[in-house]
């Protein structure tokens, strides 16, 4: 998994250090902090990783890592996500699986970035990106979009997904690992969702029903994406897992037992990284951590940038976030009791 990763002048990033990684990573931060870029930056680097030299590729890494970025950020030139107004060139270092994956490129940068090193040994493993936004609805469109128009809108972060799920669902003994995350994820959301082949549509299935997937809650759709990939085996124990606002389209319950699906699977060796700005999630993650005693590192964002020296297991952070619900709490308890 990933051990560690430092950033400078990347997008809205000044500077960005985190280190003693664990299998659950919380990011979190109020809307325009940059979580989402994190998130993106880190899996183009992971997504990197793993496509160079799989298969009949004939890339080479440097190559690899431009297409990744270049349809993740879609900026027409690869210079326009260095920190605008920064005093030196973008840096990426990241830690993993005992190796190491760097590269640095300035303003000017436009199709070809040169100053790449990876010494992190291939990968047999997929990591994925689950968007804020489920997208089953929009299948189709988003495939269209990169695979016949190639045309930007849909970011990488949505295409592989897309991809992703159209693999079919394997036969035989899935991952022991995760036969009880696959029953609970069934058991929230009271049914399945699958793919019609003659039909080329998602419906979801409930007892002796069918509904088309446009009429599906969007709560249950982004829930049975996650079975969906450990159906058909995309997800393994050793994948890389980046989730974006976990809490959108959930209502508080749900959270709590995805957060507990994730938990298990998390134990089970698959690392996620979540970004939020819910306290629904992060007590939640709290909760599992001095439960279970594992090590949630946080990374918070606040008047002083990105600080990322905390730990779950440790006890609540202090953040605007956190501060703002408990003095909400504070003043229902004041006109409760008067």
């Amino acid at each position: 998994m990933i051990q560690s990763a430092t950033l400078r002048h990347y997008g809205p990033i000044h500077e960005f250090a985190w280190e003693k990684l664990g299998h659950i990573n919380l990011l979190i931060g109020e809307n325009g902090s940059g979580k989402s870029f994190l998130l993106k930056a880190l899996y183009s680097a992971v997504r990197t990783v793993e496509e160079t030299g799989r298969g009949h590729d004939p890339r080479e890494v440097n190559e690899v890592l431009f297409d990744r970025l270049y349809w993740t950020f879609q900026s027409g030139k690869l210079g326009d996500i260095v920190e605008k107004g920064g005093a030196g060139p973008l840096a990426f270092e990241m830690r993993m699986d005992e190796g190491e994956f760097t590269y640095t490129f300035g303003k000017d940068t436009s199709r070809s970035i040169s100053n790449v090193r990876s010494t992190v040994p291939g990968r047999a493993a997929n990591s994925i990106f689950l968007p804020a936004k489920e997208v089953l609805s929009l299948h189709d469109v988003i495939l269209k979009s990169r695979d016949q128009d190639r045309s930007f809108g849909f970011d990488d972060t949505y295409v592989d997904l897309a991809r992703a799920l159209q693999l079919s669902r394997t036969r035989g003994k899935q991952y022991a690992a995760f036969a009880e995350s696959r029953k609970r994820l069934e058991d929230i959301v009271q049914g399945r969702v699958e793919y019609d082949e003659q039909r080329k549509a998602w419906f979801f299935e409930r007892g002796r029903y069918r509904y088309p997937i446009e009429t599906t809650a969007e709560g249950i759709k982004k829930i049975a994406i996650l079975d969906i990939l450990i159906g058909n085996r995309y997800l393994s124990p050793r994948s890389i897992v980046f989730v974006d606002e976990p809490e959108s389209a959930l209502h508080p319950d749900a959270i709590v037992r995805f957060l507990e699906i994730l938990r298990m699977m998390a134990q089970a060796g698959v690392q996620f990284f979540i970004a939020t700005h819910s306290y629904f999630v992060i007590k939640k993650l709290y909760l599992i951590a001095q439960e279970h005693r594992l090590n949630v590192p946080l990374a918070a964002h606040g008047e002083e940038g990105w600080r990322t020296r905390a730990n779950l297991r440790d006890g609540m952070p202090e953040n605007a976030i956190v501060d703002a619900s408990i003095r909400l709490y504070e003043q229902e308890l004041e006109l409760a009791l008067g």
